[in-house]
């Protein structure tokens, strides 16, 4: 390392009496009080983002006697607090106006005023276009349905109510401990498993 060096020449080093000056706080706003304005106070409801500086005594009275409805009547300080409710944006009323042109024009219902159904999902046509698109019964699913002494494509809810109906009738413990039946339980916890694998109950 060169002590001679250009680069150490050029170092200067400030010493504390150049420091930056704090700035000063602003003078209390309430009359007569020369103490420092530390705390700020909003100015009024026409003046947002403007505020009052005072210090801790001051402000403190300040507050107390601070409202921001002075000079309203009660009806404009109602409007006011509904209004706030929904952060002062435009509302629009729910359900039907009595207008069925603003229902057509929604898109959401025809102007007859019926829910629109693009799919024929319900209705009559619904009904045998759902029947349609039932996947077909498989053999192995047909084979389960007969083992739980039911018409293949039966509901899922008529299923289940068999298949705890089976084994209620068949378990042991409902036979005084007759295990005669077992195989039979086999095959009815099995048909129902199959049927609830392949999304059918």
């Amino acid at each position: 390392m060169k002590l001679d060096s250009k680069y150490f020449d050029g170092i200067r080093v400030k010493g504390k009496s150049s420091a930056r000056a704090k700035p000063k706080a602003p003078v209390c706003a309430w009359d007569g009080c020369d103490q420092p304005g530390l705390h700020k106070a909003p100015l009024g409801r026409d003046f947002e983002g403007q505020y009052l500086n005072f210090c801790v005594d001051h402000v403190r009275q300040y507050n107390k006697s601070y409202n921001y409805f002075s000079g309203l009547s009660d009806d404009a300080i109602q409007k006011y607090l509904k209004d706030a409710m929904t952060g002062h944006r435009p509302t629009w009323s729910m359900g039907r106006n009595g207008s069925t042109q603003s229902a057509a024009r929604s898109g959401r219902s025809s102007a007859s005023g019926r829910p629109r159904d693009p799919f024929g999902l319900f209705g009559e046509d619904g009904a045998r276009q759902a029947e349609s698109r039932r996947p077909k019964v498989r053999p192995l699913e047909k084979k389960a349905f007969e083992n739980l002494g039911l018409e293949p494509g039966a509901p899922g809810e008529a299923i289940r109510r068999r298949y705890k109906d089976l084994v209620k009738q068949l378990h042991p413990d409902a036979n005084g401990g007759d295990r005669g039946h077992e195989d039979r339980l086999r095959e009815v916890i099995q048909a129902y498993k199959l049927l609830k694998q392949a999304g059918l109950c």
